[in-house]
């Protein structure tokens, strides 16, 4: 089992928040802080237990993600220096409106520390509100409202929020295929984890059963000469099985996260391969043979490229990294030891 650290995350995060960029493993300051990073680090520290540098974390992800909504609910991504530091976009319901609720929904629901319960029951009701036009902003914030409705059966706007969207990820009308896009793009396994999710806490058997569909064929489909091998970041056809480039570790994660709420969901355990899987990814099982993990620093290489890795070790690789390993450590240990021993 590989014992991930919580190390370069710290090292990435300031006051403010979690740096977007590094350049190797130092933060690059001048590219400034993103709410999109930062509420996945409130995701990923809402997984460990509440004390040290995750509970530190926490509070300023916590805080970035609070800040960044504007009255009505809608989001802000990008705060940077501009000759002070400052918000430079304006609030919009894109994909950043998307994972602060998924991070908020998420922390609301579960969070050992009832005050950061508390604050992210507030700011999420403040955007449940909203909708987007965009299919994987609505499939983000379905995940945040499919907590804190498993939490909170009576959250009527955790419900609402859910309910449209499912209805924004298959449109009735939508053909009834494999998938419910041309191609695949970025993020893909959201997709089902969301109908996943949905399906169980609103007890709609037909939406949990595409979504697994959804799931089975999309692990199939990444898993090339018994590792995986996630779409580039260009994205690709539904039917080209070779491999593409750059593999960034957020699909990976993506797959693990869909891969362990199936596996929670239905207690099947071929959802298991998909998690080791994941795992083996960073590992090196990947279709270059190289790790994606810093030995020394413990921060996830940027990308998988055709020769090698992208050495710079970002936050959201890095969490990426992270979140895979909390995933995959809950059945790493059902592995035979002869396949631990080897990592």
């Amino acid at each position: 089992m590989y014992s991930y650290r919580l190390s370069h995350l710290e090292h990435l995060t300031t006051h403010i928040g979690i740096h977007e960029h590094a350049l190797l493993s130092e933060p690059r300051p001048e590219h400034g802080y993103c709410t999109d990073d930062n509420a996945r680090l409130a995701i990923v520290m809402s997984r460990e237990p509440d004390e040290g540098a995750a509970h530190r974390m926490m509070r300023t992800a916590l805080a970035f993600v609070l800040d960044s909504q504007a009255d009505s609910g809608l989001v802000r991504n990008r705060f940077m220096l501009d000759g002070y530091w400052r918000w430079v976009d304006s609030p919009r319901a894109e994909d950043a409106w998307g994972r602060a609720l998924w991070a908020l929904g998420t922390v609301a629901a579960a969070h050992p520390n009832p005050g950061f319960r508390a604050m992210a029951r507030w700011g999420f009701e403040r955007s449940a509100r909203q909708r987007s036009p965009w299919r994987r902003s609505m499939t983000f914030a379905a995940l945040g409202a499919a907590d804190l409705l498993g939490a909170e059966p009576e959250h009527h706007l955790a419900h609402r929020l859910l309910v449209d969207a499912v209805m924004a990820i298959l449109p009735p009308g939508h053909p009834d295929g494999v998938w419910p896009e041309e191609r695949l793009t970025y993020a893909n396994a959201a997709l089902p984890e969301a109908l996943i999710a949905a399906g169980a806490v609103l007890d709609a058997p037909v939406v949990l059963a595409r979504g697994l569909g959804m799931l089975d064929w999309l692990l199939r489909r990444q898993i090339r000469d018994g590792h995986l091998s996630v779409v580039g970041a260009g994205g690709a056809p539904l039917l080209d099985g070779g491999p593409r480039f750059d593999q960034q570790p957020i699909e990976v994660a993506a797959l693990a996260d869909a891969c362990w709420r199936a596996w929670t969901v239905t207690g099947d355990r071929r959802w298991e391969q998909g998690l080791i899987l994941a795992g083996d990814w960073f590992l090196g099982a990947n279709d270059t043979g190289v790790p994606m993990v810093d030995p020394v620093t413990g921060g996830g290489y940027d990308g998988l490229e055709p020769d090698g890795v992208n050495l710079n070790q970002g936050a959201e690789s890095t969490l990426a990294l992270v979140s895979t390993m909390q995933r995959a450590s809950s059945v790493w240990s059902l592995r035979p030891l002869a396949a631990q021993g080897r990592r």
